[in-house]
């Protein structure tokens, strides 16, 4: 059997995990694990966790020494379910042989300091992961906490969220000393105490340096990016302080996705129908995939219809119009069906070198610019790209563009008829205009030594 206890977010260890330690032959844990617990045996053998995979082959040679050598014992940062070495233990050993005691939480903790629920937060990890990932879940969501690490910090993550709006309320050094002036953090940005800690494992900064004091610090991205943290963060959490609280609800995390999509277009603000037709919509949504933690573009929005759709799937969504009055109407959609789009005024393709590489891409316009703009799309886009055209004369150049960039190509000719009513209570058929739409989608990568 291997136990498993969470510690370091300030509560003290359960009776039944304090008797694990006192019968323990070996403890895994991070030095700052190791020294805080006084309740390990002389006689125990004692393995600091650093790469996981020693202290996994060190846990499986002591499982196979007789039972009188007392039990294998894993300490680990806050709940340890959570983000934590659980999930190694399990797929190593299996699910039977653990015995897990959790702690409190780092992301629990953090938003009790402030005072806020968390069961509507969204919680990423950017430990040992691409921090793009959290970027765009902190732009598409009120509230979101980020469990950090080494390049994935509050500096890193203000620096990408300068001109989000969002406010960075900083946790470290968790349980590290009594905290005071908890909800005032949100509020003020009051801190107490000074000083750095870390955490070992990927629910970071629930252990701590000894006598380091815990701090809870709210600054604006900008602020974040300007500082030198070191390395005791526990939590970032990212904040749209207009929209933290949120009605009550019954399913935690993200909030369920939309019930409808492809929107009527009486649900949007445009111009003389410049819209994108939710039939062309519909298909669009479909080959983007837009989804939570991803980037999508949509270039020559008008009304960002599509670019809303994107949002309200869970994206972090730009929106790139070259006219100002256009860009308005973007964000007045946005604002009206509660999503985030960042609209940026400009013409592309100039505009996108100054812009996060998007997983997709939606263009709806460009005119003559439309093979360089699709180019330039295509170069950058992770996954896809989707282009609708309404001029039978665009299409070559925009599937040549696509495919030159590596995509695989496809598309089809959207002619729909709508029902429409007409005198005496009757119904006829009215055609819309018929819409070209084309998309890539960049292929997997293979393998090396796999058979062509």
């Amino acid at each position: 059997m291997i136990t498993v206890v969470g510690t370091g977010t300030g509560a003290p260890l359960p009776p039944d995990a304090r008797a694990a330690l006192a019968g323990a032959g070996l403890v895994v844990g991070g030095r700052r694990h190791l020294a805080a617990v006084t309740t390990i045996p002389d006689t125990a053998e004692r393995v600091v966790l650093g790469p996981l995979a020693p202290a996994l082959d060190a846990i499986e040679q002591f499982l196979e020494k007789p039972a009188d050598q007392g039990r294998a014992v894993v300490l680990a940062s806050g709940d340890p379910g959570f983000f934590g070495i659980v999930r190694a233990l399990a797929e190593r050993f299996g699910t039977e042989r653990l015995e897990v005691h959790p702690g409190v939480s780092s992301v629990a903790t953090a938003f009790a300091r402030i005072g806020l629920t968390w069961d509507d937060a969204v919680v990423v990890s950017a430990h040992g992961r691409d921090l793009r990932t959290a970027v765009n879940v902190c732009r598409a969501h009120p509230k979101v906490a980020v469990l950090t690490g080494p390049g994935s910090g509050p500096a890193e993550l203000g620096a990408a969220l300068r001109s989000s709006g969002r406010v960075l309320v900083v946790a470290s050094a968790l349980g590290a000393g009594a905290y005071s002036g908890a909800a005032s953090a949100l509020n003020a940005g009051a801190a107490s105490g000074s000083g750095t800690g870390t955490g070992s494992s990927p629910d970071a900064g629930s252990v701590t340096h000894s006598g380091e004091r815990e701090r809870v610090e709210r600054v604006t991205p900008a602020e974040a990016a300007a500082r030198d943290w070191g390395p005791a963060v526990s939590v970032v959490l990212c904040l749209d302080e207009a929209r933290v609280l949120s009605p009550m609800r019954a399913i935690a995390g993200p909030p369920p996705g939309p019930v409808q999509w492809a929107l009527e277009e009486s649900e949007f603000t445009h111009r003389d129908s410049m819209i994108t037709k939710f039939e062309v919509r519909a298909l669009a949504l479909a080959r983007l995939g837009p989804r939570l933690g991803e980037h999508v573009w949509d270039i020559g929005a008008g009304s960002g219809s599509v670019a809303v759709e994107c949002a309200r799937l869970g994206a972090a969504v730009t929106a790139v119009e070259k006219t100002l009055d256009g860009v308005e109407r973007v964000r007045a959609n946005a604002a009206a069906h509660g999503v985030d789009v960042t609209a940026v005024h400009g013409a592309a393709p100039t505009v996108l070198s100054d812009l996060p590489d998007p997983d997709a891409v939606f263009i709806g316009g460009g005119g003559r610019e439309l093979p360089a703009i699709v180019t330039a799309c295509a170069r950058r886009a992770r996954r896809s790209v989707v282009v609708a055209m309404a001029a039978l004369d665009r299409v070559p150049a925009v599937r040549d563009a696509l495919v030159a960039a590596g995509l695989d190509c496809d598309g089809v000719l959207l002619q729909s008829s709508r029902l429409a009513p007409l005198p005496g209570d009757v119904t006829r058929l009215a055609a819309t205009n018929p819409v070209f739409l084309l998309w890539g989608v960049r292929p997997p990568a293979r393998s090396e030594g796999v058979a062509q």
